[in-house]
């Protein structure tokens, strides 16, 4: 598969093994990732990084194997899913930082189109959101919303 913005291929991933069964030597149970998981969601922790920590502390290598379901839908039952997704979200505080720097270096025009190509990725993402309902229907980017979003 090619990458959006290039003309160039990019470099195949890794893939876990197909059955997503709990591994003989993960000691804790659902109930207890579970806890876990939402005790670190409340604490203001993106769900990306819940799942690395339950990884890297508690020895879990994937919650869906333990619990049946994804991380995502884990913290969306106990209403700690984020009003707007943690990848939108960190697009937008890119962009926020893009635009500081080109109102301190206006002439930087490769920057310039980078930050053209990352707006556009954020506005597909958002179609993607809005067709899911992750995201209401009449939310749309601006770059002042952008800005206010993030802070």
């Amino acid at each position: 598969m090619s990458r959006i913005h290039s003309g160039r291929k990019g470099k195949a991933g890794s893939h876990r093994p197909y059955p997503v069964l709990k591994p003989e030597w993960v000691t804790l149970s659902s109930e207890e990732v579970t806890a876990q998981a939402v005790q670190l969601a409340k604490g203001g922790v993106p769900a990306a990084q819940v799942g690395q920590s339950l990884r890297d502390s508690y020895g879990v290598p994937s919650v869906r194997a333990v619990t049946g379901k994804r991380l995502g839908d884990v913290l969306a039952d106990n209403d700690l899913r984020p009003e707007i997704p943690d990848d939108l979200q960190a697009l937008l505080k890119r962009v926020v930082h893009l635009q500081r720097h080109l109102e301190a270096h206006p002439k930087d025009r490769s920057n310039r189109r980078g930050l053209a190509l990352m707006e556009s990725r954020i506005r597909r993402l958002a179609r993607y959101y809005r067709q899911r309902r992750r995201i209401p229907e009449d939310w749309r980017y601006s770059a002042a919303g952008a800005a206010l979003q993030v802070e």
